[in-house]
């Protein structure tokens, strides 16, 4: 097949480079190289550009709108932070004013227990001091009868007037108290 070609190239008479194409190709190649590059000016570039326009200003838009929030997100640190340090600082004044009022408590009920304590002491000794007089007058009621008793069976007679049997016996049981009284 390259034998044929050569020899028809040949035989017309004048060598052609096989590079180069024949003169109505290249006026073809260029009539419709210029209906493609006047369609892709008129046509495709406005719409690429127009595209690219908006892209653009999309990616201008979220960058304004990033950092719109990041100067919101710094805003809303600075107020967290800030409530923090006040929270803080309120919670120092609760527990400081919680430590005087434990103290405070503690003082009143020692107060009220010491207070308590003497209430109760005194009222013991007014008690014990009753219970006392009860159990003289009680023991001097059996002392007497009881000295009597013996009185009358050492004599060998009742007695029988009962108020001088009482002065005998309050007078006895009042030597006794100050002979007590004098020991101590």
């Amino acid at each position: 097949m390259l034998n044929a070609l050569v020899t028809n190239l040949a035989a017309e008479g004048e060598p052609k480079n096989p590079l180069i194409p024949a003169w109505y190709d290249i006026i073809w190649s260029g009539f419709w190289f210029i209906i493609i590059l006047v369609v892709v000016w008129k046509v495709a570039l406005p719409k690429l550009t127009k595209m690219l326009d908006e892209r653009s200003a999309a990616i201008e838009g979220n960058i304004a709108k990033a950092d719109e929030a990041q100067k919101q997100a710094e805003a809303a640190l600075e107020e967290y932070t800030r409530q923090l340090a006040e929270a803080r600082t309120e919670a120092g004044e609760i527990r400081d004013a919680a430590r005087e009022d434990g103290k405070k408590i503690v003082a009143e009920a020692k107060e009220a227990a010491t207070s308590e304590a003497a209430r109760i002491t005194a009222t013991a000794h007014t008690q014990i001091e009753a219970e006392r007089q009860t159990a003289l007058v009680s023991l001097r009621s059996e002392v007497g009868t009881l000295a009597i008793d013996l009185a009358g069976g050492v004599v060998g007679e009742t007695l029988s007037d009962d108020a001088r049997a009482t002065a005998v016996v309050d007078r006895f049981l009042a030597e006794l108290e100050s002979s007590e009284k004098a020991a101590q």
